[in-house]
């Protein structure tokens, strides 16, 4: 079976939806979908028409490239009041011959929060931290070892309810099926992860549209998180009100001229819109640059401070991510506010190197270590689907144009 995964990022400013196959432990990018959002803020569902009318032009595109629909897909859900706690779950292990299984593993997972979560929370992961075997000995991987019993101790993240069941709802009417939700911080970690982050304690920033999303991560588990209510359309907001421009014209300016370094802005360099009475207007970078700045200062301060509330622990590492990170010279800003810890995300997936894409990656490729925990293939198509899907009649190019994917999820049936 081919490993066809989809995976739908939905955001305050644009929808991005990526279908993507592994193959060879490679995520390879089949389709990559971006979309202007409409009745989403801050990535719920506030108008459900309007946003069904974007989802729809989403998996529209989708199929005119796949030549197949989408009808199955992992989905991102706000991090607002996400939690995490610390549980533990033990399991006998039943087989004549005591060797453990990728299915008592993941029965130890679910004893592990058995019970343990609300009716108005959703269990979006557990995270396993460590693996005892007859209640002596730690290991790193129990599958095929000889025990009586399994324990696992763990991190479980949950959200509330209702930051998922209206993009649930709306898929559904959409004839789309849910297969799991994922949060933003585990996506990323997933998207930029490394040998670095898998040892130390660091933080992961996401400057979305209308929030920022800040976490904390301990060897690869989500410790920590919040949400700052600000992102990058207050820097649309800013440009807009101080040149008296509309706010698109302010947003294609924070993308074409803006950089976040006022010693690297030329005041030679220059676009002309017009400005809300019809006059044309010449703004230069040197001017549209200082506004962006300053609004970029105060945005990475409280990230710097909030950073400081969410963790003690010495911070090995913070990486930037989102589509504002791609702002020229938003390094420099960065280093001068965190010093050499800090570095902006790099997305190097063909057909989607942007790091607006990165939630999206990442949830394909955290939903691919979840099977491979549970020693399970899955793909979006059925098999039949696949061998149309790979016919002459319905034979996708994979060209540069396209993605590489597979998505995240939580991976349990509950």
């Amino acid at each position: 079976m081919r490993k066809i995964i989809a995976s739908l990022d939905i955001g305050s400013s644009s929808i991005k939806l990526i279908v993507g196959e592994i193959q060879k432990n490679k995520l390879n990018v089949l389709a990559c979908i971006d979309v202007v959002s409409q009745g989403i803020k801050k990535g719920y569902i506030v108008n459900s028409e309007s946003a069904e009318l974007a989802l729809k032009e989403a998996f529209k595109k989708a199929e005119d490239l796949l030549g197949l629909p989408v009808k199955k897909v992992l989905v991102s859900v706000p991090s607002y009041n996400l939690e995490g706690f610390i549980s533990s779950g033990s399991v006998t292990i039943t087989s004549d011959d005591k060797v453990i299984t990728h299915n008592d593993l993941i029965r130890a997972m679910q004893a592990s929060v058995h019970n343990k979560v609300g009716e108005s929370k959703e269990l979006v992961s557990i995270l396993p931290t460590k693996f005892i075997i007859n209640d002596e000995e730690v290991v790193k991987s129990p599958v095929n070892m000889i025990a009586n019993k399994l324990t696992v101790n763990v991190v479980a993240v949950v959200i509330p309810k209702n930051n998922s069941s209206a993009i649930i709802k709306c898929l559904e009417k959409l004839d789309i099926k849910v297969i799991d939700v994922c949060v933003s911080p585990l996506a990323d970690y997933y998207e930029f992860k490394n040998s670095e982050t898998n040892q130390n304690v660091g933080a992961i920033v996401n400057v979305g549209y209308s929030n920022t999303t800040v976490s904390i991560f301990n060897k690869g588990i989500l410790t920590a998180c919040e949400v700052i209510d600000m992102g990058s359309s207050t820097i649309d907001n800013d440009i807009a009100y101080v040149f008296k421009i509309a706010k698109k014209d302010a947003s294609y300016l924070k993308e074409r001229l803006v950089v976040a370094d006022i010693h690297a802005a030329q005041p030679a360099e220059t676009i002309l819109v017009k400005d809300v009475n019809g006059e044309a207007l010449k703004i230069n970078q040197y001017d549209v640059s200082a506004v962006a700045i300053s609004r970029l200062n105060e945005l990475f301060n409280l990230v710097k401070k909030q950073i400081n509330l969410l963790t003690k622990k010495e911070i090995s590492y913070i990486i930037v991510s989102g589509g504002i990170s791609e702002i020229n010279y938003l390094d420099r800003l960065l280093e001068n506010l965190f010093g050499d810890d800090v570095k902006i995300g790099s997305v190097s997936e063909i057909g989607a190197r942007s790091n607006k894409y990165s939630v999206a990656l990442g949830m394909i490729k955290y939903y691919n270590s979840r099977l491979k925990l549970r020693n399970v293939e899955f793909s979006i198509f059925s098999l039949d689907e696949q061998e149309d899907f790979g016919g002459t009649h319905k034979r996708v190019n994979i060209s540069d144009n396209s993605l590489l994917g597979k998505i995240y999820g939580y991976f349990f049936d509950n």
